[in-house]
Protein backbone atom coordinates (compact mmCIF):
# COMPACT_ATOMS: atom_id res chain seq x y z
CA UNK A 1 0.00 0.00 0.00
CA UNK A 2 1.29 3.47 -0.89
CA UNK A 3 1.23 6.03 1.92
CA UNK A 4 0.97 9.69 1.02
CA UNK A 5 3.38 11.94 2.89
CA UNK A 6 1.84 14.55 5.18
CA UNK A 7 2.15 18.08 3.83
CA UNK A 8 4.86 20.24 5.34
CA UNK A 9 3.65 22.84 7.87
CA UNK A 10 4.22 25.70 5.41
CA UNK A 11 2.20 23.86 2.72
CA UNK A 12 -0.94 23.78 4.88
CA UNK A 13 -3.37 26.69 4.46
CA UNK A 14 -2.82 29.57 6.87
CA UNK A 15 -6.41 29.29 8.04
CA UNK A 16 -5.87 25.73 9.20
CA UNK A 17 -2.74 26.79 11.06
CA UNK A 18 -4.65 29.52 12.88
CA UNK A 19 -7.52 27.23 13.78
CA UNK A 20 -5.17 24.51 15.04
CA UNK A 21 -3.26 26.95 17.25
CA UNK A 22 -6.49 28.47 18.58
CA UNK A 23 -7.83 25.04 19.46
CA UNK A 24 -4.51 24.03 21.01
CA UNK A 25 -4.83 27.07 23.29
CA UNK A 26 -8.45 26.10 24.01
CA UNK A 27 -9.84 29.43 22.88
CA UNK A 28 -13.12 30.06 21.12
CA UNK A 29 -13.22 32.25 18.04
CA UNK A 30 -14.83 34.95 20.17
CA UNK A 31 -12.05 34.72 22.79
CA UNK A 32 -9.31 35.15 20.21
CA UNK A 33 -11.15 37.81 18.23
CA UNK A 34 -11.68 39.94 21.33
CA UNK A 35 -8.03 39.56 22.35
CA UNK A 36 -6.81 40.45 18.86
CA UNK A 37 -9.33 43.29 18.54
CA UNK A 38 -10.92 41.97 15.36
CA UNK A 39 -14.43 40.75 14.62
CA UNK A 40 -15.38 37.13 15.10
CA UNK A 41 -16.65 37.17 11.52
CA UNK A 42 -13.27 38.24 10.19
CA UNK A 43 -11.45 35.57 12.20
CA UNK A 44 -13.88 32.96 10.90
CA UNK A 45 -13.17 34.10 7.33
CA UNK A 46 -9.42 33.83 7.97
CA UNK A 47 -9.72 30.31 9.34
CA UNK A 48 -11.91 29.07 6.49
CA UNK A 49 -9.81 30.71 3.77
CA UNK A 50 -12.50 33.19 2.70
CA UNK A 51 -10.14 36.02 3.61
CA UNK A 52 -6.34 36.27 3.49
CA UNK A 53 -4.51 37.78 6.48
CA UNK A 54 -1.96 40.54 6.13
CA UNK A 55 1.56 40.03 7.43
CA UNK A 56 0.71 42.23 10.43
CA UNK A 57 -2.42 40.20 11.15
CA UNK A 58 -0.49 36.92 11.11
CA UNK A 59 1.99 38.33 13.61
CA UNK A 60 -0.75 39.80 15.79
CA UNK A 61 -2.67 36.54 16.01
CA UNK A 62 0.55 34.59 16.60
CA UNK A 63 1.41 36.91 19.47
CA UNK A 64 -2.02 36.51 21.06
CA UNK A 65 -1.81 32.73 20.64
CA UNK A 66 1.71 32.65 22.15
CA UNK A 67 3.02 30.76 19.13
CA UNK A 68 6.77 29.99 19.42
CA UNK A 69 9.01 31.99 17.08
CA UNK A 70 9.90 28.98 14.94
CA UNK A 71 6.23 28.30 14.28
CA UNK A 72 5.54 32.01 13.67
CA UNK A 73 7.91 31.78 10.73
CA UNK A 74 5.90 28.79 9.49
CA UNK A 75 2.68 30.79 9.78
CA UNK A 76 4.20 33.59 7.71
CA UNK A 77 5.35 31.14 5.04
CA UNK A 78 1.90 29.55 4.93
CA UNK A 79 0.38 32.99 4.40
CA UNK A 80 2.83 33.78 1.58
CA UNK A 81 5.24 36.02 3.49
CA UNK A 82 8.93 35.72 4.25
CA UNK A 83 9.97 34.67 7.77
CA UNK A 84 10.96 37.56 10.04
CA UNK A 85 12.71 35.77 12.91
CA UNK A 86 16.32 34.80 12.28
CA UNK A 87 17.67 31.41 13.34
CA UNK A 88 21.37 31.65 14.08
CA UNK A 89 23.59 28.95 15.53
CA UNK A 90 25.10 29.56 18.95
CA UNK A 91 28.57 29.98 17.40
CA UNK A 92 27.35 32.71 15.04
CA UNK A 93 29.25 35.98 15.74
CA UNK A 94 25.93 37.79 16.14
CA UNK A 95 25.09 35.45 19.04
CA UNK A 96 28.27 36.29 20.95
CA UNK A 97 26.58 38.54 23.56
CA UNK A 98 23.91 35.92 24.33
CA UNK A 99 26.45 33.10 24.35
CA UNK A 100 28.73 35.00 26.71
CA UNK A 101 25.79 35.84 29.00
CA UNK A 102 24.81 32.18 29.10
CA UNK A 103 28.38 31.09 29.89
CA UNK A 104 28.64 33.67 32.68
CA UNK A 105 25.34 32.46 34.12
CA UNK A 106 26.48 28.84 34.10
CA UNK A 107 29.82 29.74 35.69
CA UNK A 108 28.16 31.92 38.34
CA UNK A 109 26.09 28.98 39.59
CA UNK A 110 29.09 26.71 40.15
CA UNK A 111 29.42 24.73 42.43
CA UNK A 112 25.66 24.28 41.95
CA UNK A 113 24.95 22.28 38.76
CA UNK A 114 23.59 24.24 35.79
CA UNK A 115 23.19 23.37 32.13
CA UNK A 116 21.74 24.86 28.96
CA UNK A 117 19.38 22.90 26.69
CA UNK A 118 17.47 23.57 23.49
CA UNK A 119 13.77 22.92 23.08
CA UNK A 120 14.37 19.22 22.36
CA UNK A 121 16.42 18.94 25.58
CA UNK A 122 19.73 18.54 23.77
CA UNK A 123 22.63 19.67 25.97
CA UNK A 124 24.28 22.82 24.63
CA UNK A 125 26.52 23.77 27.56
CA UNK A 126 27.11 22.83 31.19
CA UNK A 127 29.19 24.04 34.10
CA UNK A 128 31.75 21.78 35.84
CA UNK A 129 29.34 20.79 38.62
CA UNK A 130 26.79 19.47 36.12
CA UNK A 131 29.57 17.70 34.26
CA UNK A 132 30.63 15.90 37.42
CA UNK A 133 27.08 14.66 38.07
CA UNK A 134 26.77 13.34 34.50
CA UNK A 135 30.20 11.73 34.45
CA UNK A 136 30.25 8.04 33.59
CA UNK A 137 27.31 8.01 31.18
CA UNK A 138 27.68 5.33 28.48
CA UNK A 139 28.76 6.53 25.04
CA UNK A 140 25.34 5.73 23.57
CA UNK A 141 23.77 8.33 25.87
CA UNK A 142 26.62 10.82 26.19
CA UNK A 143 27.31 11.62 22.56
CA UNK A 144 27.61 13.00 20.06
CA UNK A 145 24.42 14.76 21.18
CA UNK A 146 23.28 14.29 24.76
CA UNK A 147 19.55 14.47 25.44
CA UNK A 148 19.24 15.46 29.09
CA UNK A 149 15.87 13.78 29.66
CA UNK A 150 16.94 10.56 27.98
CA UNK A 151 20.18 10.49 29.98
CA UNK A 152 18.22 11.12 33.19
CA UNK A 153 15.55 8.43 32.82
CA UNK A 154 17.24 5.74 30.73
CA UNK A 155 17.99 2.58 32.78
CA UNK A 156 21.62 2.83 31.65
CA UNK A 157 21.81 6.52 32.54
CA UNK A 158 21.21 8.37 35.79
CA UNK A 159 17.96 6.53 36.61
CA UNK A 160 19.53 3.85 38.86
CA UNK A 161 21.10 6.63 40.94
CA UNK A 162 17.88 8.65 41.36
CA UNK A 163 16.56 7.71 44.79
CA UNK A 164 13.05 9.08 44.14
CA UNK A 165 12.89 7.91 40.52
CA UNK A 166 9.10 7.52 40.31
CA UNK A 167 8.52 11.04 41.66
CA UNK A 168 11.20 12.69 39.53
CA UNK A 169 10.15 10.73 36.44
CA UNK A 170 6.56 11.83 36.95
CA UNK A 171 7.68 15.44 37.26
CA UNK A 172 9.77 15.33 34.07
CA UNK A 173 7.10 13.54 32.03
CA UNK A 174 4.39 15.92 33.21
CA UNK A 175 6.53 18.88 32.21
CA UNK A 176 7.39 17.34 28.84
CA UNK A 177 3.75 16.52 28.09
CA UNK A 178 2.77 20.15 28.79
CA UNK A 179 5.57 21.38 26.55
CA UNK A 180 4.47 19.01 23.78
CA UNK A 181 0.83 20.06 24.05
CA UNK A 182 1.76 23.75 23.98
CA UNK A 183 4.13 23.48 21.01
CA UNK A 184 2.68 20.65 18.94
CA UNK A 185 6.26 19.55 18.26
CA UNK A 186 6.34 15.98 16.83
CA UNK A 187 9.94 15.48 18.01
CA UNK A 188 8.82 16.10 21.59
CA UNK A 189 5.84 13.78 21.09
CA UNK A 190 8.24 11.00 20.05
CA UNK A 191 10.42 11.76 23.07
CA UNK A 192 7.40 11.46 25.40
CA UNK A 193 6.58 8.04 23.94
CA UNK A 194 10.19 6.91 24.32
CA UNK A 195 10.52 8.03 27.93
CA UNK A 196 7.14 6.56 28.90
CA UNK A 197 8.45 3.17 27.80
CA UNK A 198 11.35 3.29 30.24
CA UNK A 199 10.91 1.45 33.57
CA UNK A 200 10.73 3.27 36.86
CA UNK A 201 7.09 4.00 37.56
CA UNK A 202 5.49 7.40 37.76
CA UNK A 203 4.30 9.05 40.97
CA UNK A 204 2.16 12.16 40.94
CA UNK A 205 3.04 14.99 43.30
CA UNK A 206 0.68 15.21 46.27
CA UNK A 207 -0.11 18.93 46.78
CA UNK A 208 -1.27 18.19 50.35
CA UNK A 209 2.07 16.70 51.40
CA UNK A 210 3.55 20.10 52.21
CA UNK A 211 6.61 19.83 49.95
CA UNK A 212 7.77 23.06 48.30
CA UNK A 213 8.60 21.35 45.00
CA UNK A 214 9.50 17.96 43.56
CA UNK A 215 13.18 17.41 44.46
CA UNK A 216 15.79 15.46 42.57
CA UNK A 217 17.47 13.07 45.02
CA UNK A 218 20.62 11.64 43.46
CA UNK A 219 23.00 9.11 45.02
CA UNK A 220 26.62 10.15 44.42
CA UNK A 221 29.49 8.14 45.95
CA UNK A 222 27.46 7.00 48.93
CA UNK A 223 25.82 10.36 49.62
CA UNK A 224 22.29 11.31 48.61
CA UNK A 225 22.25 14.82 47.16
CA UNK A 226 18.95 16.68 47.10
CA UNK A 227 18.22 19.43 44.58
CA UNK A 228 15.46 21.88 43.72
CA UNK A 229 15.39 22.88 40.06
CA UNK A 230 14.69 26.21 38.38
CA UNK A 231 14.47 27.20 34.73
CA UNK A 232 15.84 30.46 33.31
CA UNK A 233 15.17 31.79 29.79
CA UNK A 234 16.12 34.88 27.83
CA UNK A 235 13.52 37.63 27.96
CA UNK A 236 12.02 39.07 24.76
CA UNK A 237 14.11 36.99 22.32
CA UNK A 238 13.91 37.83 18.61
CA UNK A 239 15.99 34.88 17.41
CA UNK A 240 14.56 31.36 17.10
CA UNK A 241 17.58 29.64 18.66
CA UNK A 242 17.70 32.05 21.57
CA UNK A 243 13.96 31.73 22.20
CA UNK A 244 14.34 27.97 22.54
CA UNK A 245 17.36 28.03 24.88
CA UNK A 246 16.77 27.29 28.57
CA UNK A 247 19.18 27.19 31.49
CA UNK A 248 18.32 24.52 34.06
CA UNK A 249 19.73 25.26 37.52
CA UNK A 250 19.86 22.72 40.36
CA UNK A 251 20.01 24.34 43.80
CA UNK A 252 20.96 22.41 46.95
CA UNK A 253 17.86 21.55 48.97
CA UNK A 254 19.76 20.84 52.20
CA UNK A 255 23.01 21.62 53.99
CA UNK A 256 24.57 18.22 53.24
CA UNK A 257 24.14 18.75 49.49
CA UNK A 258 25.57 22.27 49.64
CA UNK A 259 28.60 21.14 51.62
CA UNK A 260 29.23 18.13 49.38
CA UNK A 261 29.11 20.28 46.25
CA UNK A 262 31.51 22.81 47.73
CA UNK A 263 33.96 20.07 48.67
CA UNK A 264 33.61 18.48 45.25
CA UNK A 265 34.38 21.76 43.54
CA UNK A 266 37.43 22.26 45.76
CA UNK A 267 38.69 18.76 45.03
CA UNK A 268 38.23 19.23 41.29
Amino acid sequence: MTHLASPSPAARPIGRHLRDWRQRRRLSQMDLALDAEISTRHLSFLETGRAAPSREMVLRLAERLEVPLRERNQLLLAAGFAPVFAERTLDDPAMAPAREAMERLLAAHDPWPALAVDRHWILRAANPAAGRLMAGLPAALAGPTLNVLRASLHPDGLAPRIVNLAEWRGHLLSRLRRQTAASGDPVLADLVAELEAYPGGEAEIDPTAGALAAPLRLAVEGTVLSFLSATLMFGAPQDVTLSELAVEVFLPADAVTAQTLRLGAGGA
